[in-house]
């Protein structure tokens, strides 16, 4: 499965095809994480809050390549796209595995992905490097096989995901 993951609605819709699938964050009803953990020991997997996190974490987990549209804020993602970043805790299970040297949460059926963030309104060089960092980090907790970074501007967002998605049609 290839999923877009988009903080922002697009003016064209994207090519309708059974293994791709295309999430407007934007126009989602996802709370906060409450850091209860109830995905981890009551119901493990899944999050006992109910709202649209539970359709889209578990499409994270399937998904073979993964695109992220994302507005940078404060060298992170923009809250939309952060809070369900932090709503998919429960596709990791609460047990450590070393990786790298480093700790890191143990995965549960999540598919190693090929991953493209398209980041745009950074503001300076030093936002970019920090959110280069950061999806660095991400990159080891979300089972990245392969990934990349482009920064562009917002008036670019909408070419740039018609590229990737027709590159995946190519592959």
């Amino acid at each position: 499965m290839r999923l877009v993951l988009s903080d922002m609605p697009f003016t064209e819709p994207l090519p309708q095809r059974e293994e791709n699938r295309y999430v407007d964050l934007s126009k989602k009803k996802i709370s906060h994480c409450i850091g209860c953990f109830g995905c981890w020991v009551k119901t493990p997997g899944r999050c006992v809050i109910r709202d649209n996190a539970t359709d889209v974490y578990p499409l994270i987990a399937k998904s073979e390549k993964i695109l992220y549209v994302s507005r940078i804020c404060y060298g992170s993602y923009d809250t939309v796209m952060k809070t369900m970043l932090e709503r998919a805790i429960p596709i990791q299970q609460a047990f450590i595995r070393l990786h790298n040297g480093e700790t890191h949460h143990v995965q549960r059926r999540v598919v190693p992905k090929d991953a493209v963030i398209l980041a745009y309104g950074s503001r300076s060089q030093e936002e970019r490097e920090l959110f280069e960092r950061l999806v660095a980090r991400n990159a080891n907790n979300m089972l990245f096989q392969r990934w990349r970074i482009e920064f562009l501007p917002q008036s670019q967002v909408e070419a740039a995901v018609r590229r990737e998605v027709d590159a995946w049609e190519k592959s």
